[in-house]
């Protein structure tokens, strides 16, 4: 395990010489990305099967139709997802993962994975963290 963390170091090591700056970035692009709020659960349910929009609306539970639309463009824009429009009437528009979408399950499962171990952790840390500052005003800068 020791060695493969000291691997893991180094390519840590690597992506923070990048650039600082977002655009330039391509680390933090991507995760900037993958990490808005719904990015991931739409991932995940496109991986089972392409959907519709009305389909995503149900399944993904508490998003907004502003919110699908924007998050589908943006995973649209980054080739994440396709989006295909049938030629009826009114248009059908259909969902799926692209190749590049694909190729992320895995990746994704594994952090999925990650999380579900260590919640419980997650959560007694927090709390943990709250009884023992409660009433102090805690700033996570180093300014």
């Amino acid at each position: 395990m020791q060695s493969e963390n000291e691997e893991v170091i180094k390519s840590f090591k690597r992506w923070a010489a990048m650039p600082v700056v977002q655009s330039q970035c391509p680390v933090r692009d991507v995760l900037d990305r993958l990490g808005e709020k719904w990015s991931a659960l739409l991932i995940m349910a496109l991986a089972e099967r392409p959907r519709r929009f009305a389909e995503l609306l149900r399944d993904v539970p508490d998003i907004s139709k502003r919110s699908l639309t924007q998050t589908l463009r943006n995973l649209e824009e980054d080739g994440i997802i396709t989006r295909q429009v049938f030629p009826t009437k009114p248009p059908a528009v259909q969902y799926r993962l692209a190749p590049l979408g694909q190729s992320m399950l895995s990746p994704l499962a594994a952090l999925i994975g990650w999380a579900e171990r260590s919640h419980a952790d997650i959560k007694a840390a927090r709390q943990r963290f709250h009884e023992m500052n409660v009433g102090i005003d805690i700033a996570h800068d180093d300014v």
